[in-house]
Order: C-alpha cells, then sequence, then structure tokens
C-alpha cells in the first residue's frame, strides 16, 4: 500500500541574485539559508514534514520585492525569510506585515525596516544605528573625526551619514559630503585633498564606483595619509579581492561575526566554505541563522502565521554567532535581536586574503 508524502512545510525566501542587486551577497545569503534547510531536514523537518525553500530574486527591486510577498502568499508560505538590500527589505516588509505573514529578515539593517511597530516582522542583523556608532567610535578613537563620505543618492546612504554625523559632532568630528554620482574619481580626489579630511568613506555601490574610486585614491600622493573605509561592508566578499588586490587591503568595514568562531559557527563555516567554494562571507551565516531560527520556531509553535509573530519575543536559539533572542529595542519598529557581534575588520595589506579585527563592539543594552 502506497502512503501519500506529507505536504512541505515551505519559507518564502527572498534574496538578490541579479543586477542591479549585489548579487555576489545574494548568492551567500541563499547558501546560508539552503544549507540550513538541508539540515532541518536531515533532523525531521517540520513534525515529519519536509521544509521547502520557495526562492524568489528581487534583484534589489522594492516592486519586485513586493510582488514576490504577494506571490509567496499564495502559495501559501508559512513565513518569510531574507533579504540583502534595506530598500527591498523595506516593501518586503510592509507588503508582508499589510498581508499578516510573518518575516524575518537577514540581513538588511536600516533602522526603519517598517513604518509602523510591528510583531510579524523580526530581523537579525543589527540595525543601522547600532553598527555605524560602533564604526564611528571606530574612527574617532583611531584619530579621524574629519571624515569625507563619497556617496550615492538612497535612503540607505543617506541615513548612514546622518548617523555617522550625529556620533561624530558632539566630539568635535564633522561629516562632508561628496556626491560619487556627479564627481568622477579625479575630481573627488582633487576635493578630499582640498578639503583636508583625513577619512574616506565609500557610501557607494560595488563594484561601481567604488572599486574606480579606491584605485584613484590609492594613486594620489597627495591622499598617501588618508583612510579609506567601507562602512557597509563591500570588503567581505571575495569578487573586493579578486578586483583590488593589494589596493583593497587596509580599508576598514562592518563584519557582523564574533572575533573567535563558536563550535557550531566553526562547523557551519566549513561546510559554507565547501558550498561556495569561497571563504564565506557573515551575510552566508546570517542566512543559516535565519532558517534554523524559523526552524526552531515552526517545531515549537506550528505554522500558523500569528503564532509565528507573537513567539519571537519567547525565541531563545543558538546560532552560528551566539545565542539569538528578540527584543524590541528603543526607536525599533520591529522585534529585533540586539545585537550581534559587531566588528570594524580589513584586509591584511601583508595577506589580503586574510582579514584582521581592528575594533569590536562592547556589550550594549538593548534599549539603548
Amino acid at each position: 500500500m502506497s502512503t501519500t508524502p506529507p505536504p512541505p512545510v515551505r519559507i518564502g525566501a527572498l534574496a538578490p541574485l541579479t543586477r542591479p542587486g549585489w548579487t555576489e551577497a545574494g548568492r551567500h545569503l541563499l547558501a546560508g539559508l539552503e544549507l540550513a534547510a538541508g539540515e532541518a531536514n536531515a533532523g525531521g523537518g517540520i513534525d515529519g514534514r519536509p521544509l521547502e525553500l520557495v526562492v524568489r530574486d528581487t534583484a534589489a527591486d522594492p516592486h519586485r520585492a513586493e510582488a514576490a510577498v504577494d506571490d509567496l502568499a499564495g502559495l501559501g508560505v508559512a513565513a518569510l525569510a531574507g533579504e540583502y538590500h534595506s530598500v527591498a527589505a523595506r516593501a518586503a516588509a510592509a507588503r508582508a506585515d499589510a498581508l499578516g505573514l510573518p518575516f524575518l529578515c537577514s540581513s538588511a539593517v536600516l533602522d526603519a525596516l517598517t513604518e509602523r511597530p510591528t510583531d510579524r516582522v523580526a530581523r537579525l542583523a543589527p540595525a543601522q544605528s547600532h553598527g555605524w556608532r560602533v564604526y564611528a567610535d571606530f574612527l574617532l578613537a583611531a584619530g579621524h573625526g574629519r571624515v569625507a563620505v563619497a556617496a550615492e543618492p538612497s535612503v540607505y546612504w543617506a541615513a548612514g551619514t546622518r548617523i555617522l554625523r550625529d556620533r561624530l559632532a558632539p566630539r568635535g568630528g564633522t561629516v562632508t559630503e561628496l556626491d560619487a554620482r556627479a564627481l568622477p574619481p579625479a575630481a573627488l580626489c582633487d576635493a578630499l585633498a582640498a578639503g583636508g579630511e583625513t577619512a574616506l568613506l565609500l557610501l557607494t555601490g560595488f563594484p561601481d564606483p567604488a572599486v574606480p574610486i579606491v584605485r584613484a585614491v590609492r594613486r594620489d600622493p597627495r591622499l598617501a595619509d588618508v583612510l579609506v573605509g567601507a562602512p557597509a561592508g563591500q570588503p567581505e566578499f571575495p569578487a573586493w579581492e579578486s578586483l583590488l588586490g593589494e589596493d583593497g587591503a587596509a580599508i576598514p568595514f562592518l563584519r557582523y561575526l564574533p572575533v573567535h568562531p563558536t563550535p557550531l559557527g566553526a562547523r557551519v563555516e566549513s561546510a559554507l566554505r565547501a558550498r561556495l567554494g569561497a571563504t564565506p562571507s557573515f551575510v552566508a551565516f546570517e542566512g543559516y541563522d535565519t532558517i534554523t531560527v524559523l526552524t526552531e520556531t515552526l517545531r515549537a509553535h506550528g505554522t500558523d502565521h500569528a503564532a509565528i509573530a507573537d513567539s519571537w519575543p519567547r525565541v531563545t536559539v543558538e546560532g552560528t554567532r551566539g545565542a539569538i533572542r528578540f527584543t524590541r529595542p528603543t526607536d525599533t519598529p520591529v522585534q529585533q535581536w540586539a545585537w550581534p557581534p559587531v566588528q570594524v575588520t580589513d584586509r591584511d595589506p601583508a595577506a589580503p586574503a586574510r582579514f584582521r579585527t581592528l575594533h569590536t563592539a562592547p556589550t550594549e543594552h538593548p534599549g539603548r
């Protein structure tokens, strides 16, 4: 006698897999999501039902993200997971909230992930205001109070500039904005040399215009002592090293990993490396942790949308980077892991494939 297999529990997975999205980040995110889903199924799935990822490409486009949420809701997914780009994640979160669909956002950091407080949306990545304040503190400790930002127009970059200015100004620091879209790299170097800032931060897309700007600054003798930084994490990915080589070293960026991996983190790192054929980024770990949290939540509370959303404050899951618990920090509209480990890292000039930890965030109370 044949038996009908139980229907899968579906999770909708959002990731930027085509341009203009950052496809390398999307590939790492998806690798983490898929690895954790495979391990969940090897461990019995969800009460004997297989866990199935239904992947949709957002291409970093808010409209595509909204359409993907509608599509996935129509397919009866239990929850949404993923997304890297803040503008796409914000659109997905708003649509998921309107539909009553729980969404665990993996990597997008924009503080205002939703316009109003909601329990349907939770997030693993630290809020931008938390991470970028850590970066500003690193700049001040390193003696860089006069900072220039080469920025492109976007809500995310504008928010980052505001966070940096608010953190630096009370301590006597300044932030000068240079339009990375209007100024070609040579003109940007001229403006930086004339202004006298000691640090230039890349608030730009990758590879363009970030790569041409780095090359121009590195080759300008007037700027030999200027620190180049990339708080959004562009140097984390292998493509940065392959495109820039030694020019891409000594460029500090934010990295959401502990200085020393946990035992689970070390095991997952090895599995992700084999899957990706490269060093996994922190984004891959965020993807893995997302499905790990959702697996335990679904096993404990079932697939009802409201039950999942209500469970966020009671979730305690051991992730690759520590114990994951959700709270509602001040001025954050979603349930938030407060906080993942945050460090400022760069690539070692002596060996650009190797990372150096320059600064770590102190333990901070979630409400601050």
